[in-house]
């Protein structure tokens, strides 16, 4: 029996390991750029379907935080950028916007603020900055700055304040933007 529990063990380790260098090398394969160098790291993928001519209007909602470190699902908009362009979609066809509220608020302060609350430069500035040079809107929720007592002049520059994270996705919508499903 103990000899079999020894066999089961090894063999789920080398499975384990043998899925984990594979693993790694797909990871290895992903890169950032062409259009955000240092974010939106994406990969080919050999069948992709989508047309050169293809056209986005998409808005991502963003409600969580990685406290004092680069938020994830910010980078998904690199991401989204990178890869369609990488895939041959024009970057004039992609129109993003982040909509921001709950705990994710605090991402967007500017490194003043950020520094207050967090004792370091925020990580997500260069990011943000980043999507807004590619004319990615960045919108935060008004209830959720005035919950968190965040005022305007406390935000990156180029952050939009609406009236409500769902007034924005309204408009959003009205305007043609559908939203990704995260």
């Amino acid at each position: 029996m103990h000899k079999f529990v020894s066999l089961k063990n090894t063999i789920f380790i080398s499975i384990t390991l043998l899925m984990s260098a594979a693993s790694g090398a797909q990871v290895s394969s992903f890169k950032d750029g062409p259009v955000i160098v240092g974010f939106g790291k994406s990969t080919a993928v050999a069948t992709h379907s989508v047309s050169s001519d293809a056209k986005f209007m998409v808005a991502f909602d963003v409600a969580t935080s990685d406290s004092g470190e680069l938020n994830r699902k910010f980078d998904s908009l690199a991401r989204f950028i990178n890869m369609h362009v990488a895939a041959g979609v024009k970057k004039e066809h992609i129109q993003l916007a982040l909509v921001v509220h709950g705990k994710a608020a605090f991402d967007l302060l500017n490194n003043v603020y950020y520094q207050k609350k967090y004792t370091l430069n925020n990580p997500n500035a260069p990011l943000l900055n980043a999507l807004m040079e590619n004319n990615v809107r960045v919108i935060l929720c008004g209830q959720s700055a005035a919950a968190n007592e965040i005022e305007a002049n406390q935000l990156i520059d180029g952050v939009e304040v609406e009236l409500s994270a769902m007034t924005a996705h309204a408009l959003l919508q009205q305007a043609g933007y559908t939203v990704n499903p995260f």
